[in-house]
């Protein structure tokens, strides 16, 4: 790993939000706990006109906090008129090339449901700001651990386009931070009712101060 990398940092992937308002709270409570560049919002299903009122709620309060708001979506009018930093698209390649031209340099496009290196490799090369490995698959189950591992630090070795691992719980963070992906994402479970995520996202950010010490130290 290069010691040039800048420290890792969290990335909040929210549940399908529904009432921004109450997200709202939770997230300020989590920005309390460490360094969180980005939030991820995934919202509940509803028309366009719906779904952009939930980004205006939450766009001013995240991005006050000199955190990144970005929509999983496919709808570049959503997130413009909602306000949001950039586009997450979760399910792989499909569309790159028309989102990247439509939000030319703009806003943030990420991209998720990375099937293989190959289809990784084509998002790079389409434009895209960062890519996801280890979310959820469609149907809810989790590629393996160490899958994970491997894929982030091949990643994070060669290519500059940033890349995030996603962790699926708080056991996961630390293997994670380890691979040199420029961000660590804490999954939906941060925001379950039976978690401190403002403690949650203070081990994370400390398994990170803990990584760069010991890089610090080689």
């Amino acid at each position: 790993m290069s010691t040039s990398k800048p420290r890792p940092r969290l990335m909040l992937v929210t549940p399908r939000v529904v009432d921004p308002g109450a997200l709202s709270f939770r997230l300020m409570q989590a920005f309390a706990g460490g360094d969180v560049a980005a939030v991820l919002l995934r919202l509940a299903p509803a028309d366009d006109r719906t779904l952009t009122e939930r980004v205006k709620q939450l766009a001013a309060p995240v991005q006050a906090q000199d955190v990144a708001l970005v929509v999983e979506t496919s709808s570049t009018q959503v997130v413009s008129r909602g306000g949001a930093d950039g586009i997450h698209l979760a399910e792989g390649t499909a569309g790159i090339a028309e989102i990247r031209a439509s939000l030319r340099n703009e806003r943030i496009l990420g991209v998720g449901g990375l099937r293989s290196r190959h289809d990784a490799m084509d998002a790079g090369e389409a434009g895209v700001d960062y890519v996801v490995f280890g979310e959820p698959r469609p149907d809810g189950s989790l590629p393996p651990l160490p899958a994970v591992i491997e894929r982030a630090s091949w990643w994070a070795e060669i290519f500059e386009t940033p890349c995030v691992a996603y962790a699926p719980d708080a056991a996961c963070v630390p293997a994670l931070v380890e691979t040199g992906a420029e961000f660590v994402a804490l999954g939906d479970w941060v925001f379950a009712e039976d978690v401190d995520i403002r403690a949650a996202v203070a081990e994370a950010d400390a398994a990170i101060t803990a990584h760069m010490a010991r890089k610090a130290a080689r």
